[in-house]
Order: C-alpha cells, then structure tokens, then sequence
C-alpha cells in the first residue's frame, strides 16, 4: 500500500468524532491494563465469543471497536451491534465473498486499510476494546503479512484490550499473546447438511 493510499484509508476511519460525543452520555469506564486474546480453532463460536465481550464490555461503560475482515455482509450480530452504537463502533473490511486462492487486488487493499484505520484508532485513545474478527483468516489467505498484526499489537496502549479471531492462528501469536483459546468442534449439524440459519450463524 502507498503513502497515498495509507492516507486515503485514513479519511474513512471509524467515527471518531460521534464516537467521542455518544460516550459523553455514559460514564466511561477504563482498564488499567489491557491483554490480547485469541479465539481459533476450527469449532464454532469465535466470533460468538468475540461479540459477548464487547457487550459485557460495553455494559460496564467501555468504548468498542468491533472490525471485521473478509467480512462485509449485513450479519445479524451486526445489526445487534449497531444498536449499541453509543459504546460499540462497527466496521467491515471485507468484499462480502469467500476467498478462494489468490485474493484479488481490491481484497487485499480493503483489509490493509482496514489495518491502517484500526492502528489510527489504537492510537488515538478513544476506545477500551479492540476486536479484530476473521484477523487470522486475513493473514492465512495473504491479505496482510504476520509481521503487520504483529506491529498492530505491539502498537496498542497498555489499557486496551485486543481480541483476534479466526481459524489458522499463526504460532507466533499463540506463543505471544496472554489469552489463547482453541474451539475444537467435535460435533456439528453442518455434516447433516444443514445450512446456516438466520439469527444462529448468520
């Protein structure tokens, strides 16, 4: 990505402005010190749990940032965020389309601005928690580089709390971050055939 495109990302950040407004509202709740979690594996509920963080943290009066990549349809745990939108900021960094081999130019600026906004946002002291859903997915079909999550986390202020989802969690990160959790799927209607259900995983 050029200096020119960085910039242009930067111009589409999250609202931070009504993100700082909405917040007056609600007394404001910070962490002394913030931990990095991992959800992986190839069971269901990565996001699931992802989701019931930033709630329980938006209930206890916390700023959230809830990103996703690869992502870009109208989930329904979106639509339930954003009624939460005075504590829960949500952005999409994804095609809304599976990635099937080479990703295409427009997939891999999409999730690299992404990376931009969200290191723009770590960075200006507005939110607690940080979720970066499907980031492992992103680095596992080369939209971005390891080493660029890595210097996403090394760049988050000790009061934030960061959480990365997706399968294919690279060793690195298992090895470095302060909470790794696996879901391992043993059973799942999946292999009957049935299809993912509006409100359930979709």
């Amino acid at each position: 990505m050029t200096a020119k495109e960085e910039n242009e990302c930067l111009k589409v950040r999250p609202k931070r402005d009504m993100m700082e407004n909405q917040s007056r509202k609600t007394k404001r709740n910070k962490l002394n010190k913030g931990y990095v979690h991992v959800y992986t594996g190839n069971g269901k509920g990565k996001t699931t749990a992802a989701i019931g963080l930033a709630i329980r943290a938006a209930g206890a009066g916390m700023r959230v940032l809830f990103t996703q990549f690869i992502k870009g349809t109208a989930y329904s745990e979106i639509s339930a965020l954003k009624m939460l939108s005075e504590q829960i900021a949500v952005k999409q960094y994804g095609r809304g389309r599976f990635i099937k081999g080479e990703p295409s130019q427009e997939d891999i600026d999409a999730a690299q601005c992404g990376l931009t906004e969200i290191k723009q946002a770590l960075a200006g002291g507005v939110y607690d928690v940080v979720v970066l859903d499907e980031a492992n997915i992103a680095v596992q079909c080369n939209l971005f580089t390891i080493e660029k999550l890595v210097e996403l986390i090394a760049s988050k202020p000790i009061d934030v709390e960061l959480v990365i989802t997706g399968r294919y969690a690279h060793p690195f990160l298992l090895d470095c971050d302060d909470v790794v959790t696996e879901m391992k799927e043993v059973k799942h209607y999946y292999q009957k055939g049935i299809m993912a259900r509006l409100g359930i995983e979709k």
